[in-house]
């Protein structure tokens, strides 16, 4: 189900937020939300629902169990020093936890692997070694990568904190399938919402709040990214080798803003429903395009991910305490990993090098990260060309095909007829203001508009306004999935 049909705007959402809102215990609403975030999950995936289920028993119980085996009943935490006071405890306590832990990456991660990667694993050996392994073709469960880092970042946590575990099982299914975030992220922690499963407040600001960001993420969705994913789709599908560094630079920059703006659309409608249900999520985008570097790109874009890499692999890789060169290793095993997160292809694992090696340069070679003042300008043009052209890899089917159009971006200096038809074709008024606005709006200028109207009733009126206009666009609009549904 998608935040963008009307099954969800028209049947489910009011539904399930009517019953919510009603003099209920918030045990009860609870029950409501899990009911109703299966139902979502089962409306796309009937039979995968049952893996989600099984993801959070098995995490549930390796929380239950990591608990169990702390040393809590001597009010200790097995990672300080105090723990060595008492002899023989760290030595029988320890390593049953890590082995635990231990257990419950290798599920967690093997049964990402087996759904995401099997395909393409065996597809790259066939090739590699000329073979011919039948591919089993396993269908890919949406959000499956989403709903597998949750889930693990809660064994995680339990592991290097018993106090966060959870005894009651529906608070953790109600945290590994809430809707609102269950697909396509933000990718949230358990001591995020850890209070709020049972002592939210279900204000009426929050949920006034709550359907201004959702309106807001619809528009975005509706009538910025469907309109460059269309642009990007058409060019995309061309034999780029053919046409001009015109086509290819506005394929290129309309897939850019199509992937921006459809992410964010989701995480607004995301963070919106949680209001609207009580919860508060972190943002998960913070303008990414007006980063000056590419690690600061990183601290904008994908928020969520980002962090969880940060927290979860690069601080136990080491981080950056153990010397400049184990800190640049531990970054590109993270961008890697990144890369490969994203989806089976080697055009993922491009991407993410790209971006890696960017990261490494600008901590050692590239003094971008020294700008000031107005020449962070600069910092920002190579930010966006960097970003661009990584993305042009992340759409192509193949790195050859990425190849191909990165070239035509900088050598297709010619303008012939298909070209010209291409561009004009494209190029209508509306997509001319569509692409323009997208480009403004990608800066933080809506922040600094937004300080200055400060009128009460504004972005009710705004809300209402952009909800109309898109209940308009469904009538018409064909299914469109947002981007990371894939991943």
């Amino acid at each position: 189900m998608v935040f963008s049909s009307a099954i969800f705007l028209f049947a489910f959402l009011p539904i399930v937020f009517g019953l919510c809102l009603l003099p209920i215990p918030l045990r009860a609403k609870n029950v409501i939300l899990i009911i109703g975030s299966l139902f979502f999950y089962a409306f796309g995936e009937p039979v995968y629902v049952f893996l989600m289920l099984a993801s959070s028993i098995v995490n549930y119980t390796f929380g239950r169990l990591l608990g169990m085996s702390s040393i809590k009943k001597l009010d200790i935490d097995i990672e300080k020093e105090e723990v060595k006071k008492y002899v023989g405890i760290e030595k029988v306590k320890t390593p049953y936890r890590k082995l635990l832990l231990t257990l419950a990456v290798i599920i967690n991660i093997g049964t990402l692997g087996v759904f995401k990667y099997t395909d393409f694993v065996l597809d790259s050996i066939n090739k590699g070694f000329k073979l011919s392994i039948p591919l089993p073709g396993i269908a890919l469960p949406i959000g499956i990568s989403f709903f597998t880092f949750q889930a693990l970042s809660y064994v995680i946590d339990v592991y290097r904190n018993p106090k966060q575990e959870q005894k009651s099982y529906p608070a953790v299914l109600l945290y590994i399938s809430m809707f609102p975030q269950l697909v396509a992220g933000p990718i949230v922690k358990y001591s995020d919402v850890e209070y709020q499963i049972y002592n939210r407040e279900h204000t009426t600001d929050e949920i006034v709040g709550g359907i201004e960001r959702f309106c807001k993420g619809l528009f975005k969705k509706m009538f910025i990214a469907n309109i460059m994913g269309s642009i990007a789709d058409q060019i995309f599908a061309l034999n780029i080798s053919e046409y001009s560094v015109l086509v290819a630079w506005l394929g290129a920059i309309s897939y850019a803003l199509q992937i921006f703006f459809d992410f964010s659309a989701y995480s607004d409608m995301a963070l919106g429903l949680g209001h609207m249900f009580g919860f508060t999520f972190k943002e998960n985008f913070l303008h990414p395009y007006s980063a000056v570097s590419i690690t600061d790109f990183w601290d904008r874009w994908h928020v969520s991910l980002s962090s969880w890499f940060k927290e979860y692999v690069y601080v136990p890789l080491g981080g950056n305490r153990k010397g400049r060169a184990r800190t640049e290793i531990n970054k590109l095993i993270v961008f890697l990993l990144t890369g490969i997160w994203h989806g089976a292809n080697w055009t993922f694992i491009l991407w993410g090098m790209i971006h890696g090696i960017a990261n490494v340069l600008e901590d050692t070679i590239l003094p971008i990260n020294k700008l000031k003042g107005k020449k962070k300008i600069f910092g920002n043009i190579y930010t966006v060309l960097i970003a661009v052209i990584a993305f042009v890899f992340f759409r192509a089917d193949t790195i050859g095909y990425g190849l191909k159009f990165v070239k035509q971006m900088f050598t297709g200096f010619f303008l012939d007829a298909p070209s010209i038809s291409i561009f004009l074709e494209q190029m209508n008024v509306y997509n001319i203001i569509t692409l323009i606005l997208a480009m403004i709006f990608a800066y933080p200028v809506k922040d600094k508009i937004c300080k200055k109207i400060n009128k009460p009733g504004f972005y009710a009126v705004f809300a209402i306004l952009a909800l109309a206009l898109c209940i308009l666009r469904l009538s018409s609009a064909s299914y469109n999935p947002f981007i990371y549904f894939r991943f």
